[in-house]
């Protein structure tokens, strides 16, 4: 569909070596976007390139602005101007609160929150320079709206990513630039795999109310929605893809 094509568009997608971002790369692609990737990227952009897709591999610690800046220029001098930027990069320390280090916290928190914030500073200062108007789409979670023990970096640090997105959302609205963030339920990655398949995740999933774990294009059309035509005037919303865990009572 013409709304959803993204031909002649830029993305750029943080913590794209594996799981989910690995995928929205991939989605990215295919959809006609050239895709700047940031991780450990070598075997990613290879498939992507094998699509006959534009495609740049970018080495880059999100939590650091000078790391931030050289990669955002990278990916422009190597593909173009950049259009969508999606914040996927991020990671979690299963530990209770009273076990978690300071360095631990600081650690995910930086990724998580911070790293976002840095990207998106660095790509919208371009854009409001030339007058570009782009598309952001922040990776934030299940978890950012309800909780669970023992990730407690991890639960404030995508809460504070949701208003976040809102923050940007209302200060950029106006520029013609939209954000926005996808918040998946319980999906089978390297973060989480070996717990969903405990018996302890199996009884989790069986209190989704849809009874099963997402599968990675399962957020195929929540993507495409916001980083395309299609979602030109949604801006500001927290969109929870998890088979109806948000609302479940259970």
């Amino acid at each position: 569909m013409p709304m959803f094509d993204l031909s002649g568009r830029v993305a750029l997608v943080t913590g794209a070596s594996s799981g989910l971002g690995r995928h929205f790369a991939g989605v990215l692609a295919r959809a006609g976007a050239a895709v700047a990737l940031t991780a450990r990227l070598e075997t990613v952009a290879g498939e992507i390139a094998a699509q006959g897709v534009r495609v740049a591999a970018l080495a880059c610690d999100v939590s650091d602005a000078a790391s931030v800046r050289e990669a955002v220029a990278a990916a422009t001098a190597a593909l173009g101007p950049l259009d969508i930027l999606v914040n996927n990069a991020g990671i979690a320390i299963s530990k209770p609160m009273l076990e978690h280090s300071e360095e631990e916290w600081d650690r995910v928190v930086d990724t998580n929150l911070k790293g976002a914030w840095l990207m998106s500073r660095e790509v919208v200062e371009g854009w409001v320079k030339t007058g570009r108007k782009g598309r952001i789409v922040n990776i934030a979670s299940l978890l950012a709206l309800r909780t669970i023990r023992h990730v407690p970096s991890y639960t404030a640090s995508k809460a504070g990513l949701v208003h976040l997105t809102r923050t940007m959302a209302v200060e950029l609205a106006r520029r013609g630039i939209t954000v926005n963030a996808i918040a998946p339920g319980y999906f089978a990655t390297d973060m989480n795999q070996g717990f969903l398949a405990s018996e302890a995740g199996q009884a989790l999933i069986g209190r989704i109310p849809m009874v099963r774990s997402g599968q990675p294009e399962d957020l195929d059309g929540a993507l495409l929605l916001l980083a395309a035509d299609a979602g030109a005037y949604i801006t500001g919303v927290v969109l929870p893809v998890d088979g109806g865990h948000a609302v479940s009572t259970v």
